[in-house]
């Protein structure tokens, strides 16, 4: 029998709900090269177990020059922008000894001591915008867009503060990340234009804080570097801005699809909703893990290429060839995760893909799941009554490869009180 032909892929209609065609992936061509929106061809690896072997191996590298393509094609991965800004030097694109060096230099700033300080911090904000979206409609009937008003400000707010931003450029930053986020919905040109001055305004304030440090992240990469580490300027920039843009865009994304997921599956937020008002936070944490399997902020992994030719799944990959590890896919593979469809936000067996794997492991893993968690656990506890306020038909997912979000929440709740 004559397998189908693969399902459409990178369709507005895919986009609303791409498992069907991963599915299909899986079973039929779980390797699987394809042709991106961009016209770059790619490799897809879609079952869990070629995507963890692939997420761990190093002859499948990190930096765009062993793309095969013209310098045309080039510009084409990666995040956009970066390239013309020179922003490349950073963990997203790099390999090992330089990766080995920027973690250990990066680490050092970013400790989980730092994250677990700024718990109080990820609240305060927290309750501020819920406070925000509360106040304004009354006490009868209150509705919002969790997007826009809660889950895009939050994070943005959190990692500048976290990065040393200064409060009276915060909204700067708001308006950059908001063109970065758009995906080509904005003026042509606008993401680019955007990194730029990011990046203008990074090399500045990096400037600033060699004369005046502070206790915050951009002071400790340069503090790092004062100690004959060698991280340089142009390094600690390229750090800054992708652990702003790497933290920035997926905590929006699991805030947003995790809120929508607890939606459409009330009888799962009910249940978190009783363990959180019985004081018990253990289903909180392994509710965000779940959330993070079943509809995942990060729906490809970035950008791999192979340094020479291998085998994976089966398939021949040529040197040079772009890979991509569908983590939205292996996160769903009935291989590894019993009833893989059903969101069980107890989940324990539980080793998902959302974070990565091996030395490419998500730095900020510990602050995404610190603000994921409280996210949610004050939405669920300040708003009780939440619910969606439009037809999921018409909900709309924003375009770009690599992240999976909404563009729009709406919701309706009985405003209440701190």
């Amino acid at each position: 029998m004559n397998t189908p032909p693969a399902p459409p892929l990178f369709t507005w209609e895919f986009a609303t709900d791409p498992y069907p065609a991963y599915a299909w992936l899986r079973e039929h061509a779980p390797v699987h090269r394809t042709a991106l929106p961009s016209g770059v061809e790619a490799w897809l690896v879609t079952r869990y177990a070629d995507a963890r072997q692939a997420l761990a191996d190093q002859r499948l590298s990190k930096n765009p020059v062993h793309h095969s393509e013209s310098a045309h094609g080039k510009g084409k991965v990666g995040i956009p922008g970066e390239r013309s800004a020179n922003l490349m030097t950073h963990l997203l694109n790099i390999d090992p000894p330089d990766h080995t060096r920027l973690r250990r230099l990066v680490s050092k700033a970013f400790t989980p001591r730092r994250v677990a300080e700024f718990a109080p911090r990820v609240q305060e904000l927290t309750d501020r915008l819920i406070d925000d979206i509360a106040g304004k409609q009354g006490v009868e009937r209150g509705t919002a867009d969790l997007i826009h008003e809660f889950a895009f400000p939050l994070p943005i707010y959190a990692i500048c503060d976290l990065l040393g931003v200064p409060a009276e450029d915060q909204d700067d930053f708001r308006d950059w990340a908001g063109m970065m986020i758009r995906h080509g919905g904005g003026p042509r040109g606008g993401v680019a234009r955007a990194v730029k001055r990011m990046r203008t305004y990074l090399a500045e304030l990096i400037h600033r804080k060699r004369e005046n440090p502070g206790d915050d992240l951009i002071s400790g990469l340069i503090r790092a570097s004062d100690h004959g580490e060698h991280l340089t300027e142009n390094e600690a920039a390229a750090m800054a801005f992708i652990l702003l843009f790497a933290g920035f865009e997926t905590t929006v994304n699991l805030i947003g699809n995790g809120t929508y997921a607890l939606l459409r599956n009330p009888g799962q937020r009910e249940r978190l909703q009783r363990a959180l008002h019985e004081g018990d936070e253990s289903l909180l944490a392994t509710g965000v893990e779940e959330l993070l399997r079943y509809d995942g902020p990060v729906e490809l992994a970035t950008w791999r290429f192979a340094t020479q030719d291998l085998t994976l799944g089966g398939q021949r990959i040529a040197e040079g060839d772009p890979v991509l590890v569908v983590l939205a896919a292996a996160d769903r593979d009935p291989e590894r995760f019993a009833d893989p469809d059903t969101l069980d936000l107890a989940r324990r067996d539980n080793q998902h893909l959302g974070y990565g794997h091996g030395i490419h492991y998500c730095l900020g893993a510990p602050l995404a799941r610190l603000e994921g968690q409280t996210a949610l656990a004050t939405l669920l506890r300040r708003l009780p009554d939440l619910r969606l306020a439009a037809d999921p038909a018409d909900l709309r997912w924003r375009g770009g490869l690599i992240m999976r979000g909404l563009r729009t929440l709406p919701v309706e709740f009985t405003p209440r009180t701190p």
